[in-house]
């Protein structure tokens, strides 16, 4: 059935979350699919930080980190992101960075479950994930075997030397969602510990963290969570593992009593102690306006709204594209797909400039890799459409074959 803008026009008129779409800042020009890169502004964020920087900071100063309970916003975050990836509000805070706070969880899962050496991770993962694993073996000498392997390759690679299974759980090139149920069962069959990196699941997709076991998580704030560039990130520990959980970088804010000031380090209780420095107060309080904007709202209509973007822009592409060269590089299959349409392309990277110089903001992904984020929040079904309209432009034109288009930029 040949899909027209009249129809997509009705399917947003239909959309249960398209009161969503409010909460944000999104200019009119613009059709806006890389909020699996960076989350759209929430409407109430510069107000918030206006207000925070004026008065918190401007008038109370140093009285706000009681008067105002800066102190607790990491508690207090991440309280608020608990729902979002099936947990409970005590096994999750918001801290640093996901490179740091996947420091912290690998090296602390390596110390729970010694003296097992060996982490199993996937080919291709997020760079910064395969990164901090080499310097976390490097650092402790070579001790730690890094076993990476292609993703068919992860059930036969765990074994009983198997300590950890780092993966995560949405790819970021092809959106290719891992079975965590699964894979997590399979690990702790072996004896190992698992530890999840949701930077494209969190805000996008359900998620089960304690439903299905897991171990350990780490996310991201600053995609489908919205907080902000380089928003602070998320940590979760299963409870019964927070008794003798001890990452490596042990900051005065993990300590037990840190007003106490003393020389010796305590560990705090439960999720304090992944703590290390001082809250970010500002990227805080810009997070937590971002968390708001999932407040009323179900995963599970976000989840079904996330398919059917997904699957109208395949359909769309395949109608209105198909001598363009591109091959699908996501599943077709929306339940295994995350909250991204990844398609690969030649000249992948001039396609994305040329839409981009359209209005079309998405993203690229060396060597080939178009990416386009749906954020059901605020991803209307008119703007896959449009998305769509304007790449057969772009395709038809040759757009994409002008000089411009071709100069690479530091951030692609």
């Amino acid at each position: 059935m040949k899909i027209e803008r009249a129809d997509c026009e009705r399917m947003d008129a239909e959309d249960p979350l398209a009161h969503a779409r409010a909460r944000f800042l999104i200019p009119p020009s613009v059709v806006y699919l890389d909020g699996n890169s960076l989350g759209a502004l929430p409407a109430a964020t510069p107000a918030r930080l206006g207000q925070l920087v004026e008065k918190e900071w401007g008038t109370d100063l140093i009285r706000s980190w009681n008067a105002h309970d800066w102190i607790a916003l990491p508690q207090r975050i991440g309280a608020r992101i608990a729902p979002l990836i099936g947990a409970d509000s005590d096994e999750v805070i918001a801290a640093d960075s996901t490179s740091i706070n996947f420091f912290k969880l690998a090296a602390a899962a390596m110390r729970l479950n010694a003296p097992r050496r060996t982490i199993v991770s996937e080919r291709g993962n997020f760079p910064t994930d395969l990164y901090v694993l080499q310097g976390l073996r490097d650092m402790l000498g070579g001790a730690i075997e890094l076993r990476v392997v292609a993703p068919e390759e992860i059930l036969g690679a765990l074994d009983d030397t198997v300590a950890l299974l780092a993966l995560t759980h949405i790819h970021y090139k092809t959106g290719t969602i891992h079975d965590m149920q699964v894979l997590t069962q399979a690990a702790h069959a072996v004896g190992a510990f698992t530890l999840w990196d949701l930077s494209h699941s969190a805000g996008a997709v359900e998620l089960f963290l304690d439903r299905h076991e897991a171990d350990l998580a780490i996310g991201c704030g600053y995609k489908y969570l919205n907080g902000g560039p380089g928003a602070p990130g998320f940590l979760y520990a299963a409870r019964r593992h927070q008794p003798l959980l001890r990452q490596p970088l042990s900051g005065w804010m993990g300590h037990a009593a840190p007003f106490d000031f003393g020389d010796d380090y305590r560990p705090a209780d439960g999720m304090a102690r992944t703590l290390c420095g001082t809250p970010a107060v500002l990227a805080m309080a810009a997070l937590a306006e971002g968390v708001a904007t999932f407040d009323q709202i179900a995963m599970s209509d976000v989840r079904r709204k996330s398919k059917a973007l997904g699957d109208l822009m395949l359909a769309l592409l395949e109608a209105r594209c198909p001598e363009a060269g591109f091959e699908v590089a996501c599943p077709r299959d929306a339940g295994k797909r995350g909250s991204q349409i990844a398609l690969r392309h030649p000249k992948g990277y001039e396609i994305v400039q040329a839409l981009i110089s359209r209005g079309v903001i998405g993203d690229f992904r060396a060597p080939d890799i178009l990416r386009f984020g749906v954020a059901p929040l605020y991803t209307r079904y008119i703007d896959i459409w449009s998305a769509v309209e304007q790449l057969a432009g772009v395709i038809a034109d040759e757009d994409w074959r002008r000089e411009r288009f071709r100069e690479r930029t530091a951030v692609t």
